[in-house]
């Protein structure tokens, strides 16, 4: 049968939608400067994701208010999302990194030589989030993966962290570092925040990470510094191969934080003496008495460190 040219049919070519762009934001140096090029160059992600542990440091708190409304001018999704435990050990139950270790008598697995926090309340509930995400189902129905991008510069640091990750072969998520490509150095992302305008955020940690350094720790406020100290003093007890949040004394630093707010006199002495000899047998109480009212009444474990914080206060 001939059709004429007039009304021939017109072949259709189906083109798949490209998978989607997500941002590890990690409100740190890195992933800011990425962040602020992406939409530079008009390319912003279709989300970009934080995890909250629940225990950063205060500047950390106030630049990512910063970058959320940046954002938010900007029409980049955002969003927050925080680690949720389904079983507890002990009572009452923990929705914050410094929540469990004060639950659990413990120290941040960094202080143990282990290196899970950020597996446990970071990556964990960003792949759970984006596990029901939308677009992220759409991709992978499609037999797509979701590209997920990740803050590495090309400084030597990066560089041993970004060979450990490009041997993971995720079936999910096709990981990418474009600062690598642009062979951008740490000096180079802080020049590019400066050229947007912003302020150069904090390193992001909690304010007992391990791995703070002591010019962060003279940097805290008295609150976080009591609070280092009641993390020690709680799970002393049950250290065997480690002094404290340091791990072990060197030349330079003692294991234990508490040694050296009491050395640089960032609390007072009684202040630092009263809150080991009472504040561990207190929580501890709090938690026996916790463990016996019914689970739909049982007060928070938040609720017991906004206690400790307000007794502090009138204290002072």
């Amino acid at each position: 049968m001939h059709i004429p040219n007039s009304t021939r049919l017109v072949d259709t070519i189906l083109v798949a939608a490209p998978p989607p762009v997500v941002l590890a934001y990690g409100i740190g140096v890195d992933s800011t400067a990425l962040l602020v090029e992406l939409e530079a160059r008009g390319e912003p992600p279709d989300l970009v994701l934080s995890a909250d542990p629940g225990a950063e440091k205060p500047e950390t708190y106030e630049f990512q208010a910063i970058m959320a409304r940046w954002m938010a001018a900007r029409g980049i999704p955002y969003e927050i999302v925080r680690y949720v435990p389904r079983r507890f050990k002990n009572w009452p139950p923990y929705f914050t990194i410094l929540e469990n270790v004060l639950t659990n008598a413990t120290l941040p697995s960094i202080s143990m030589g282990r290196h899970s926090c950020s597996l446990k309340w970071k990556v964990a509930p960003q792949d759970t989030f984006l596990k029901q995400w939308a677009p992220a189902q759409a991709a992978w129905a499609r037999g797509q993966r979701v590209i997920r991008l990740i803050g590495y510069d090309a400084s030597p640091a990066d560089s041993r962290r970004y060979a450990h990750a490009a041997t993971i072969d995720d079936p999910l998520f096709d990981c990418r570092c474009p600062l690598r490509d642009w062979n951008w150095t740490r000096d180079r992302c802080v020049a590019r925040i400066v050229e947007a305008g912003l302020p150069v955020p904090p390193k992001s940690s909690c304010f007992f990470c391990g791995a703070i350094r002591p010019e962060e720790v003279r940097a805290l406020p008295q609150w976080c510094l009591r609070l280092i100290v009641l993390i020690e003093a709680r799970a002393e007890p049950r250290l065997r191969t480690v002094e404290g949040l340091w791990r072990r004394s060197t030349k330079t630093k003692p294991g234990k934080i508490t040694d050296f707010i009491r050395a640089e006199r960032l609390l007072a002495e009684a202040e630092v003496a009263a809150i080991q000899r009472d504040a561990p047998t207190d929580l501890i109480r709090f938690q026996d008495a916790a463990s016996f009212v019914p689970l739909s009444e049982r007060p928070t474990m938040e609720a017991w460190i906004d206690s400790f914080n307000a007794g502090l206060k009138e204290a002072a």
